[in-house]
């Protein structure tokens, strides 16, 4: 449950007797180099950015040398809309049903000011002691105008809940991390702090944990977001010690809970997300800045799709549309089916070109210097002499070989006599 919501009340101005946010803490000021006109010119007049979550960015940090995503994503376009304007529509995507139990659940875990979260988080995190009264845990009001004011708003507020030294539970908190050099807004299920002045990311999932343990692609899924938390957590800790006083620690472990067995009751689980978070970090720092990829494109390139009075239906030419699309280098994987919503335009696009990406990343590692499918079946069937040292043309050689004697031996043997 990563959906950003902006339904919240709004505060523009901080309670009485609240400090507001200092300037160095604001987040969402752009970082130099970045135009908002240019990212508003991307998107087309009066279209508002689409924001990021933190599943975009963990799949993003996953695949640091698509620029067509980091393009997109930076600027916020909806590629969801922008693949279907392409006719090629993502065929995934949560259930309303999902929807509507995930958060029935997320709303029992968090009753009773947090009461039973807290235990769960004492009960994988520090066995042996007692967990806090409801009485004991503080709940910080985040609600605030926009992103923005509500990361700003999150920021004092983890400030304050150190400076405290006692419990506190954020629900829903806004975190900012920049991406590819433009803010993204990430917003995980709660974060508690600790007496101790440690962080904890909390993460609550709707698919079960039986007999103590879950389905392993979603619990790394899992692990991969909460490594995004905790990497835009480590920025507000480095303001909130500075301000305080005290050792601020984002744990790197997160508090993973889900529907124990095939009830609605809660379970969880401490997962260890330091692997994720090198991952996350390295990768995010590899992507290349939105304004140098902006940059690069023909003038007038534009991802507007015109949409009409009713503003749902495109009015662009798909011609026109894929054009602009196919300005921007992608780097596609079949991995990108599960976690982008143009992955089926790219792959249509990859298998037109005959690029052996389609194949997966281990095969393209495989083949070395050979990028095409056509280039693999001539360097198998070739005895060009000059090739002889490419380890990758020596084994589609030994590969062909092998198929034509098998082939050979196939069509050598003598038929079987049918049964009549």
């Amino acid at each position: 449950m990563n959906t950003f919501r902006d339904s919240r009340p709004a505060s523009a101005a901080p309670e009485a007797g609240r400090q507001a946010p200092a300037p160095g803490l604001r987040p969402g000021t752009p970082p130099p180099g970045v135009s908002r006109a240019r990212l508003t010119e991307l998107r087309g007049p009066g279209v508002r950015p689409r924001s990021l979550d933190a599943r975009a960015l963990a799949a993003l940090a996953a695949n640091p040398g698509c620029r067509r995503r980091a393009l997109l994503d930076g600027a916020g376009i909806d590629k969801g809309a922008l693949a279907q304007a392409l006719g090629s529509p993502a065929s995934y995507g949560q259930s309303q049903f999902a929807l509507i139990r995930g958060n029935a659940f997320e709303a029992r875990v968090k009753a009773d000011g947090g009461t039973e979260l807290l235990r769960l988080l004492h009960e994988r995190l520090a066995p042996g002691t007692p967990p806090p009264g409801p009485e004991e845990i503080a709940a910080p009001d985040l609600s605030a105008a926009g992103p923005e004011g509500r990361a700003a708003r999150t920021a004092l507020a983890l400030r304050e809940a150190t400076a405290a030294g006692g419990w506190a539970l954020l629900d829903h908190p806004m975190l900012v991390l920049d991406v590819a050099g433009s803010p993204a807004y990430v917003e995980p299920d709660a974060v508690v702090v600790h007496p101790d002045g440690g962080w904890t990311v909390v993460e609550i999932k709707s698919f079960p944990m039986i007999d103590g343990s879950a389905d392993a692609a979603k619990v790394g899924a899992a692990a991969r977001q909460a490594a995004v938390y905790v990497l835009a957590l480590e920025q507000v800790a480095e303001h909130a010690a500075a301000h305080t006083g005290r050792a601020v620690r984002v744990r790197d472990r997160a508090l993973l809970v889900c529907p124990k067995d095939f009830s609605n009751l809660p379970a969880a689980a401490a997962v260890d997300v330091r692997k994720q978070l090198a991952t996350t970090r390295r990768q995010l720092a590899r992507l290349t800045r939105v304004e140098e990829i902006a940059a690069a494109l023909p003038e007038g390139t534009t991802f507007d799709l015109r949409l009409a009075d009713d503003g749902r239906t495109p009015t662009r030419p798909p011609e026109e549309l894929a054009e602009a699309v196919e300005a921007v280098g992608a780097a596609y994987a079949p991995e990108c089916l599960a976690a982008c919503e143009l992955a089926f335009h790219c792959r249509k696009r990859s298998r037109q070109e005959g690029a052996v990406e389609a194949l997966g990343r281990g095969v393209r590692g495989e083949l070395g210097g050979l990028g095409t499918v056509e280039e693999v079946l001539a360097a198998a069937a070739s005895t060009d002499a000059d090739q002889v040292d490419d380890p990758a043309v020596l084994a589609l050689r030994r590969a062909a070989a092998l198929r034509a004697q098998a082939l050979a031996a196939a069509a050598s043997r003598a038929p079987e006599p049918v049964c009549r």
